[in-house]
């Protein structure tokens, strides 16, 4: 069965990014047949890898000195969240985590989709270095990847066939919920329960699923891990920078609409991964718990959380927008608003009163000639929703509609005017479908 994914890959680097790509093929249109490049052949993929060198105590050394960090959005030191739960004795469980509930991001969907096996090994590998005999992988469908769980479960199969798997996989499928790929909430739906976002005042390496100490990492994160157990710290960190080594998947959007994946080294200029010419009004790091910058900020950094973060940005899941100059900022940035109050859990007051009221608030700054009150009202709310949360949804949501406000000015003294400079009024910023029920959490 052959997909044809509304994403291509661009696998040839940028100048000076030698080595590149390491995580997916090298194929020029992630659009192929599957005898091309699906990835499913077990032995296809032992040809092209080989074998891992690292396990054990001695992998986590290596991942300790590559300095590997998650690439689902936090960026925490895999070494260290490994060896927390290591350390808590027997009786551990791995889940890795490709649930991907950013409407704006492809990259998971991409990489289970042509390299499974670099994360069914990372999986391995990690399960044996937290002594670990079963494993979870959390996913669900994507647009453009509607066989995505029987293509993993295929890959799976190519494996058990081998014979050479430690660890017991089981496929969990998640709900579309942007939320559902919160760790805790993947622990809630591995539990049986709604994958809501949970209380963190006990973390998951010390009670997770079954009530056991659990690792959870995104599936990006494990496919490196089984690349450093392969080739070791000094090739991972033979690209990057000292201080964020590596490389990482992106999803970039073009402001021409097009969308693509692809790898490359952190530290990578924005420019040179974004067209950031006279059609771009504003570039969007880090997705929809991330920030915006306006075009000449955003030309005179990098792709690192240490040069984005200062400037209200993050690397986040690596998700790269290039907003066209003919969209409306504001009508973007309340039409996100609206999905990310809708997407809450609303198990606390900032989600269930205070992400509507904002998205209420901005859809009216989003018109001509708003009231004043309605602005001030959106950052008077923004400011009680800060750090209140059950999760870090309020918190990311807030970022978005803050520095929205800021690289948008120009485009709310336009609309306080009563005029509008868009000349595109299609959506430009994807959203996904409005959730119907109850049951939509599970």
């Amino acid at each position: 069965m052959s997909v044809t994914a509304p994403v291509r890959y661009r696998h040839q680097p940028p100048p000076g990014e030698p080595g590149l790509p390491r995580l997916l093929p090298a194929a020029a249109q992630l659009a192929l047949a599957d005898d091309q490049a699906t990835g499913v052949d077990f032995a296809a993929h032992l040809r092209r890898h080989g074998l891992l060198r690292f396990r054990g105590p001695a992998l986590i050394e290596q991942l300790a000195a590559a300095g590997l960090t998650g690439r689902g959005g936090a960026a925490f030191p895999v070494a260290r969240k490994i060896a927390a739960v290591a350390s808590r004795g027997t009786k551990t469980v791995l889940a890795g985590n490709g649930a991907e509930g950013e409407p704006g991001s492809t990259k998971d969907a991409a990489l289970l989709w042509y390299a499974p096996h670099l994360v069914l090994d990372g999986l391995q590998a990690a399960a044996e270095a937290i002594d670990a005999s079963t494993a979870y992988l959390y996913l669900h469908e994507r647009r453009g990847y509607p066989a995505l769980v029987d293509h993993v479960r295929a890959a799976l199969a190519s494996r058990h066939a081998a014979g050479t798997d430690r660890a017991t996989v089981e496929l969990v499928v998640a709900p579309p919920r942007f939320l559902a790929g919160e760790e805790t909430a993947l622990v809630a739906r591995v539990n049986g329960r709604a994958a809501r976002p949970a209380d963190k005042t006990r973390p998951v390496f010390e009670r997770g699923i079954s009530g056991r100490p659990t690792l959870v990492h995104n599936v990006e994160t494990l496919a490196h891990l089984a690349l450093i157990a392969r080739h070791g710290a000094d090739w991972f960190r033979s690209v990057g920078t000292a201080g964020e080594p590596g490389s990482t998947l992106c999803t970039v959007h073009g402001p021409d609409r097009r969308v693509h994946v692809t790898e490359t080294a952190l530290g990578t200029p924005l420019d040179r991964l974004l067209t950031l010419g006279d059609g771009v009004q504003a570039v969007l790091a880090g997705g929809y718990h991330g920030g915006w910058l306006s075009v000449a900020r955003a030309r005179q950094l990098t792709l690192s959380n240490a040069e984005l973060r200062p400037a209200g940005a993050m690397v986040g899941a690596g998700v790269l927008v290039a907003f066209p100059a003919a969209c409306c900022g504001l009508a973007e940035m309340a039409n996100v608003a609206r999905f990310l109050a809708r997407e809450s859990a609303g198990q606390c007051g900032p989600c269930r009163n205070g992400l509507p009221a904002i998205a209420g608030a901005l859809s009216v700054v989003a018109q001509p000639r708003p009231a004043e009150q309605e602005l001030v009202s959106v950052r008077r709310w923004a400011g009680l929703v800060t750090g209140r949360g059950a999760c870090h949804h309020p918190d990311g949501t807030v970022r978005f509609v803050a520095s929205a406000l800021s690289v948008f000015a120009g485009e709310i003294a336009e609309h306080a005017a009563g005029r509008c400079t868009a000349t595109d009024r299609a959506p430009f910023l994807p959203v996904s479908t409005p959730p119907q029920a109850e049951s939509d959490w599970r």
